[in-house]
């Protein structure tokens, strides 16, 4: 981490990820019985925990965002509940089937070996839990993924390792979850480069 990821980018992230700020809440809200979120960042989506999620895990490698991050967690409702750690989403310090939701909110674009955070997830996430995704995608149309690939090389400098050309669906069933539930759309307050979204509840998929 450095002085622009740690403190010159996360003002720039607020701003561009204001259009997602309902889905964030929709989705969030959703959580239940002990949660793990990936890169919790600086706090932004713990406000949005309903009472539903009776103890909350947030997972960020970048200390001076971890640090908002706790911050934000003692100013909150219920503090007690939050427990914030520096760690790796590739190697998460957590036993087998120890949640019962996982939450991945606009982070899989950002993490390196996006495949093996993903078996991580499902590794520590209960037989019937059910992780919660909110991330942007490649797109379905060719000519937009093409731009995509295209913006990357540069987007992903500028966007401390973001991704616009990650197949995140496709990265999820590899790791074995059941995406039936989930849904794609283009989401209308985003550049086009960056619209195709990924939402919803993903479950463990049987055997």
């Amino acid at each position: 981490m450095g002085f622009y990821s740690d403190y010159i980018f996360p003002p720039l992230l607020d701003l561009g990820t204001r259009p997602f700020h309902r889905d964030r809440q929709r989705l969030i809200a959703a959580a239940r019985g002990r949660v793990l979120e990936i890169g919790v960042g600086n706090g932004a989506n713990l406000p949005f925990y309903s009472d539903q999620a009776t103890e909350i895990h947030g997972l960020e490698p970048s200390l001076p965002l971890l640090n908002r991050a706790r911050r934000q967690a003692d100013n909150g409702r219920h503090p007690e509940r939050i427990r914030l750690l520096a760690g790796d989403a590739r190697r998460l310090p957590y036993p087998d089937q120890h949640f019962d939701t996982v939450v991945a909110c606009l982070v899989l674009c950002t993490i390196p070996d996006p495949e093996l955070a993903a078996r991580e997830m499902r590794r520590v996430m209960s037989d019937t839990g059910q992780l919660l995704v909110l991330e942007h995608i490649a797109s379905p149309n060719s000519r937009t993924q093409r731009w995509q690939n295209r913006l990357t090389p540069l987007w992903k400098h500028l966007a401390c390792g973001c991704h616009l050309n990650r197949a995140t669906p496709d990265i999820l069933r590899d790791a074995g979850f059941d995406l039936t539930q989930t849904h794609r759309y283009r989401h209308a307050g985003l550049p086009a480069f960056a619209s195709q979204v990924l939402e919803g509840p993903a479950r463990p998929r049987p055997g």
